[in-house]
């Protein structure tokens, strides 16, 4: 059985708090649990037995499967208590017992973008950002702080460290151990984890220009074949490679890495 609630379906198992906010078309499923601060969009639909606790926003026309765990307080051992978030925009599925936890300081915020998929059992810990179009494959892990740009892979039974950046278009394979940034376009695996090539499906795939790949081979080579530092590899980029968006996307990522770019 079920019960209306603003043209959705919740479950009559589900607990929904009374000043959760739902809006029209959203569905809860069998003995799923929603908290008093939890915000959730049009046509979200939760699955079983999923938690949706905390200070957590969800957008519009997200798939929360079996299970999902999104707000419950972060696992970090500085949290000290306070008010943090979970940020989620539209169009994501969130597959079974993925979890989800919140910032650690008061006011921080874990953000998760447009259109992502978190695969079974995947993790984001506090204070992570995954953008949009990414993909977290089964039991992919992110620590704290991690971020994941704009349609990036990362394999699963992959686990990556606090603070570690994976770049737009970038594939972290299965079961690699990421302690170091991995660059845009670049497919990484290993532990730790090696860059070995770039994503040349990707490029065709999102629209990346034959001019801008014939360029991008030619950073890599500068980044991890010619021996020189990360520095004076940015520096050779500048001088002697085109001023394309892809190279401009690579320069700004190379320039703000603070763990060191794998190698």
């Amino acid at each position: 059985m079920s019960v209306e609630f603003a043209q959705g379906q919740i479950h009559s198992t589900a607990i929904v708090h009374p000043d959760a906010q739902l809006a029209e078309g959203v569905d809860v499923g069998p003995y799923s649990i929603v908290g008093e601060h939890v915000k959730i969009g049009s046509g979200t639909r939760i699955g079983a037995h999923a938690v949706i606790d905390g200070y957590t926003t969800i957008g519009e026309d997200n798939n929360i499967f079996t299970g999902a765990v999104i707000g419950s307080v972060t696992q970090d051992k500085k949290y000290r208590g306070g008010k943090s978030f979970v940020r989620i925009g539209d169009r994501n599925n969130v597959r079974e017992y993925v979890t989800v936890n919140p910032g650690t300081e008061d006011g921080s915020s874990t953000i998760i973008g447009n259109d992502n998929l978190l695969m079974a059992y995947s993790h984001v810990a506090h204070d992570c950002v995954v953008k949009n179009h990414a993909v977290l494959a089964n039991v992919a892990t992110l620590a704290g702080y991690v971020t994941i740009e704009d349609r990036a892979i990362v394999g699963g039974l992959s686990a990556v460290h606090q603070f570690v950046r994976i770049g737009k278009l970038a594939i972290v394979g299965g079961c690699s151990k990421v302690v170091q940034d991995i660059p845009p376009f670049i497919m990484a695996d290993g532990h730790p984890a090696k860059a070995f090539g770039l994503n040349s499906v990707g490029f065709e795939r999102n629209g990346i220009s034959k001019e801008e790949r014939l360029e991008l081979k030619r950073a890599f080579k500068i980044i991890f074949r010619s021996k020189l530092s990360l520095s004076h590899a940015v520096q050779r980029i500048e001088a002697d490679l085109k001023k394309l968006p892809a190279i401009i996307d690579l320069l700004s990522f190379l320039k703000s890495s603070e763990r060191g770019t794998c190698k």
